[in-house]
């Protein structure tokens, strides 16, 4: 696996050169505060040990990487994995850093992670892990300190044993708390959660895809194709939102595979066919019925090359690089996991001329409405699914708007323009503090 980390810090070193001529007399300020920002505040790491259901002990290894707080606390999801790296962390709660600025919602940036397949552990047993990792985050994190939340492999479960958890620790500790449900969010609806939080990443890239379609003059949605890499939360909610919109969605895969439909498939009745068979592959459904005759099936690497309007990346870093970014046939690839795109294909790509709209902007949804959560456990008041959305169409759109305008002006990529926005606001941020 590449060093995401080395990807991170190139990205922002080739926005600050385009940065620092806006801060003339400030040079000295500026450049320290780029070189704090190329590595995280603290990444703490631990071996976690769990009792296993035949009663011997495992260790598994953890990380939590804190990048920076200038804006506000820290903020970003928990992974399980068994390739999770200390490297991937530390890009990932660099990413989130620029995605909470690029929205303008007041956090900083984190990301943590556990090396362990989750799906070798039973129910128990992943409680228990869950649990020793919010023993151990207990005095690092909180509602004003970092805000954990669901990323690869975990869920609103998982989120409910870690706040149960980190209630408990911090309550022993004697740690003085507002509300000890603002600290994590991704949460159950039952336990302090947000109307919306399911759906919010991926709707909030398909509003993106409407002020997209907008600048671009596309009419009739039904003659815009999309292919999905992924389906899982995140490529479902996208695929499902586009479709209700009228985009044709002609392509989904997941991690064994995927389906071309040209006619138009049925994001609903895929996830059901998926849910029975097991596999996407399986699953070629048109609204009218799910047949063997609708399409074809395709490998990962085939999806990324179909000749579509709209290449949406939505499953892991990286899948789009040096190697294969010459063949990507789409006008436009919306990044819907976090870095599935290497520094040496977005080169290839804005030398091809396919319009890239980043992680940063394109996926910042699931945060913004995590956003939302933590201020309604601090409110101890909580909004209807209708106010939920209502409140993040507004932020998504002005995010692209900025986006596109910054574009224009300065004639740059869809990365750089997200990434001259973020970065600028937390430089600004840091400067106003002082310190540097």
């Amino acid at each position: 696996m590449s060093n995401q980390h080395q990807h991170a810090v190139a990205q922002l070193r080739r926005v600050a050169k385009l940065l620092r001529q806006d801060y003339a007399g400030r040079e000295q300020q500026f450049d320290a505060a780029i070189k704090r920002l190329e590595k995280p505040d603290v990444v703490h790491e631990t071996m976690l040990s769990v009792k296993l259901a035949d009663g011997s002990t495992k260790k598994f290894k953890a990380f939590r990487s804190q990048h920076n707080n200038a804006r506000g606390p820290y903020k970003g999801g928990i992974r399980y994995h068994q390739y999770v790296t200390k490297e991937e962390v530390m890009a990932l709660s660099t990413w989130m850093t620029w995605k909470c600025a690029v929205t303008g919602i007041p956090y900083g940036g984190s990301k943590g992670g556990i090396v362990v397949n989750p799906k070798e552990l039973s129910q128990v047993e992943l409680e228990r892990l869950s649990r020793a990792y919010a023993r151990f985050l207990s005095d690092k994190i909180g509602p004003w300190l970092d805000v954990p939340a669901p990323d690869v492999n975990t869920t609103g479960q998982i989120m409910a044993w870690m706040v149960d958890e980190y209630q408990q620790a911090v309550a022993k500790k004697g740690l003085v708390q507002e509300n000890p449900l603002g600290a994590f969010t991704g949460k159950p609806l039952e336990l302090g959660g947000s109307q919306g939080r399911d759906e919010a990443t991926g709707l909030g890239g398909v509003l993106v895809l409407e002020k997209l379609a907008e600048k671009l003059g596309w009419q009739r949605k039904k003659d815009v194709t999309i292919a999905i890499q992924g389906f899982g939360n995140v490529g479902y909610w996208f695929a499902k939102h586009a479709d209700a919109r009228g985009y044709r969605v002609v392509a989904v895969s997941d991690s064994k595979g995927g389906v071309y439909v040209p006619e138009g498939l049925n994001p609903e009745k895929t996830l059901e066919c998926k849910r029975d068979t097991g596999r996407v592959s399986e699953c070629r459904c048109t609204d009218e019925k799910c047949d063997i005759e609708n399409g074809e099936e395709l490998t990962n690497e085939q999806l990324l090359e179909l000749e579509v309007d709209v290449l949406v990346p939505a499953a892991l870093e990286d899948v789009i690089h040096q190697d294969n970014a010459a063949k990507i046939k789409a006008k436009v690839v919306i990044e819907m996991a976090n870095g599935p795109v290497t520094p040496e294909a977005d080169e290839i790509l804005a030398k091809n001329k396919v319009l890239l709209i980043p992680d940063i902007l394109a996926n910042s949804g699931g945060v913004t409405v995590s956003y939302f959560e933590w201020v309604q456990n601090l409110q101890g008041y909580y909004w209807s699914h209708a106010e939920v959305i209502d409140k993040l169409k507004p932020l998504m759109e002005d995010a692209f708007a900025q986006l596109w305008a910054i574009k224009e002006k300065h004639q740059v990529d869809g990365r750089m323009a997200a990434y001259l926005t973020a970065v600028r606001r937390v430089v600004d941020t840091m400067l106003l503090r002082g310190g540097l």
